[in-house]
């Protein structure tokens, strides 16, 4: 199954193009976006996972900075391909989070696979903003928990290391349609 959609911010800028490829042994969430939530960015991003929705490979490279290529084992140990070095920080995250995107919410949703009122915390690899990038540009480890609301269509989103809660509805491919006050979909 593949299929393609578009997201623009709450306020209408930017735009976020993201193709969703999905079979039996594997998924893609491959986008390019440009924005201007704090400062202005374009960026492409590439996300691999197996057929279980756990995250093998991430690329992002915002236009005219920095890039990042970072894969793991599934079991949480990741690796920073472009200096060949281990991860410790991120031990234990087993999905990412792009922060340019909402397109990266559909993986742990998939992952999990919540039963209608429950819920489950999880440490995920965050990937920011350009303009939150200090030193090295890789993910940092951050806190969230998703609660399913209504099977396969509605999901709580709480971003635990910003204070931040957004109930998600979805598409019947499981993305993300609009991500109250941050990102909304695109019809055209």
């Amino acid at each position: 199954m593949q299929t393609t959609v578009k997201w623009c911010d709450w306020r209408g800028n930017g735009l976020d193009y993201c193709s969703f490829l999905t079979n039996s042994e594997s998924s893609v969430l491959d986008g390019v976006v440009t924005g201007s939530r704090e400062g202005s960015y374009g960026a492409h991003y590439f996300v691999l996972t197996d057929a279980c929705f756990l995250t093998r490979e991430v690329r992002v490279e915002y236009v005219g900075g920095p890039r990042m290529h970072i894969c793991t084992d599934g079991e949480g140990r990741w690796h920073d391909v472009i200096r060949n070095e281990p991860i410790p920080s991120l031990t234990g995250c087993l999905d990412v989070d792009i922060g340019v995107t909402p397109a990266t919410n559909t993986l742990p949703i998939k992952r999990l696979k919540l039963a209608e009122q429950a819920s489950q915390e999880i440490v995920v690899a965050y990937v920011p903003l350009p303009t939150q990038i200090t030193g090295a540009f890789l993910p940092r480890i951050a806190q969230q928990r998703y609660t399913c609301l209504t099977l396969n269509q509605r999901y709580r989103y709480e971003g635990i290391f910003r204070k931040f809660t957004a109930d998600l509805d979805l598409d019947r491919h499981g993305l993300v349609l609009d991500y109250p006050e941050t990102f909304r979909r695109v019809h055209f």
